[in-house]
């Protein structure tokens, strides 16, 4: 029996990608559809980071194709393509670097910094390559976050080399001051000190850049919005309505400059007594997927309160590479997709592809 591509596309029409919950054929995601005989291969893929996801697409695929009437083998690929997606309207992307993703909170406290480690690390699990920029000029975390020790040096001297900590490329004023320095300046020397660490750092070959945003919405916020390519934004909050109130402040502030919003994480959302495992929500509860819902943005997921995360965090190495087979690290890595995934359902960049007109005289 010969097969038809018709039967083809109606097989991987089934399959749904768990993560993006749209079926192959539509989303685009499977290409160069093959038919041999009995044996039919098709290449999947990818628009983010997928590594843990790879097997479980390639069995599903391969189930499908393999229950089509004729077909007695199925080739299939799976591969991920990060590419480089619009940004607001009149700034360039950066050199090196496809997407830019701010990680925000309306106040602090909320555990924001430890998220954005995790959630870079989680990408970098999942076979990104990313970096961290701390935009925090006021109280810089991400050296301790991440365990880096030391300055960072210039092979040009005109430009930083990036700390490397677990992998993940960074940059931060932490590195250039002692820990014990206060920040005494005022906005405008704060602006343009986060402009020099994102353009004066050479980062290589990004897909993502996560940006750890300080609380609040103030002048690094506006300068983020005017003049730095950013991708999306994630909210971080707590269910507590406090939270919640300042929350709405900054995704507010980010849909008035123009930047998507990615989605909401919902940290601290419970605790686990780890004597008899009673859940207590002690911050409130549901309180971020409600906000999700009234701004009409996507909840990436909620994190417990665990003491875990904080020891991890505070001793320089993140519960996503301290303990990567962890239920948590496992909800990092669920909200660290969630969060490409928005990215990749967004308009591509065409701005390099533009051609340019050059007017000679003749």
């Amino acid at each position: 029996m010969s097969m038809r591509l018709e039967t083809i596309n109606q097989a991987l029409s089934q399959v749904i990608d768990p993560t993006t919950e749209l079926d192959l054929l539509s989303s685009k995601s499977a290409r160069n559809i093959r038919i041999e005989g009995e044996r039919v291969s098709v290449d999947v893929v990818l628009g983010y980071p997928a590594r843990s996801q790879i097997e479980l697409i390639r069995s599903l695929v391969t189930q499908a194709l393999r229950a089509v009437p004729g077909c007695s083998e199925a080739v299939v690929n799976v591969s991920q393509q990060i590419v480089s997606h619009a940004v607001q309207r009149g700034v360039k992307l950066l050199p090196e670097v496809r997407n830019i993703i701010a990680v925000a909170s309306g106040k602090g406290g909320v555990g924001k910094s430890t998220t954005a480690v995790n959630i870079a690390l989680a990408l970098a699990a999942e076979g990104a390559s990313v970096g961290v920029l701390d935009a925090d000029i006021y109280g810089p975390s991400i050296p301790m976050l991440l365990g880096i020790s030391g300055k960072p040096v210039s092979q040009d001297g005109k430009t930083l080399e990036p700390m490397l900590g677990h992998g993940l490329q960074t940059s931060s004023i932490g590195f250039l001051i002692d820990t014990d320095t206060p920040m005494v300046w005022r906005g405008p020397m704060v602006t343009q000190a986060l402009e020099q660490l994102l353009r004066e750092t050479r980062w290589t070959d990004l897909d993502y850049l996560i940006v750890d945003m300080p609380p609040g919405t103030g002048d690094i916020h506006l300068t983020l919005a005017q003049k730095i390519p950013v991708t999306g934004a994630v909210i971080v909050t707590t269910p507590q309505d406090l939270a919640l109130l300042d929350a709405r402040k900054g995704l507010k502030m980010f849909e008035k400059v123009g930047i998507p919003i990615l989605g909401i994480v919902e940290n601290m959302a419970m605790h686990v007594c780890s004597q008899c495992g009673k859940v207590e929500h002690i911050f409130g509860q549901g309180g971020g997927e409600r906000m999700a819902k009234q701004y009409e943005v996507n909840y990436l997921g909620g994190l417990p309160l665990d003491m875990m995360i904080r020891e991890q965090a505070d001793s320089g190495t993140p519960t996503v590479v301290a303990a990567p087979d962890s239920l948590i690290t496992e909800a990092y890595k669920t909200i660290a997709r969630r969060v490409a995934v928005q990215i990749a359902q967004k308009a591509r960049d065409m701005s390099l592809k533009m051609p340019t007109i050059t007017i000679q005289k003749t």
